[in-house]
């Protein structure tokens, strides 16, 4: 599985979304490079899963908000794949509470959303949360 790193050409251009997009890539990279040890920790990878759901929970609240504010048509579309993904992640870390080896799906879901929702998906909505007006009201823009 070829792992993407994060380059600037996956700025959607709100800077809360981009780090918590940046954040997603690294989680990503880190659960490789543990799953790539001879003998890697269910420790770790517990601590990476918890941080990729408080992930989902934020970053979905965050863009589904915007989407809000905003009036962005495919708002209903896009929270249907928020809740799907969120969804995998849940059954994945039951899985993996249970015993299960769950580091080959995990990665494949992180691999596969990376390059399906936040490269195509994400990059959907930029042009018309930039006509609304929505690029400047991000938190760290004053």
């Amino acid at each position: 599985m070829t792992l993407m790193p994060w380059n600037d050409t996956y700025r959607v251009g709100l800077d809360d979304i981009d780090a918590q997009h940046r954040w997603l890539f690294k989680a990503t990279e880190l659960l490789h490079e543990e799953m790539t040890k001879p003998i890697h920790s269910r420790a770790v990878i517990g601590d990476i899963l918890e941080g990729l759901m408080d992930y989902t929970v934020n970053h979905f609240i965050m863009e589904e908000d915007l989407f809000e504010r905003h009036g962005y048509p495919q708002a209903q579309a896009h929270k249907a794949l928020h809740d799907q993904f969120t969804a995998t992640v849940m059954k994945i870390m039951t899985e993996f509470e249970g015993g299960a080896d769950i580091e080959n799906e995990v990665l494949g879901l992180l691999n596969n959303w990376l390059i399906e929702h936040i490269m195509k998906v994400d990059s959907a909505y930029v042009p018309f949360l930039k006509d609304k007006g929505a690029f400047g009201l991000d938190s760290h823009q004053h």
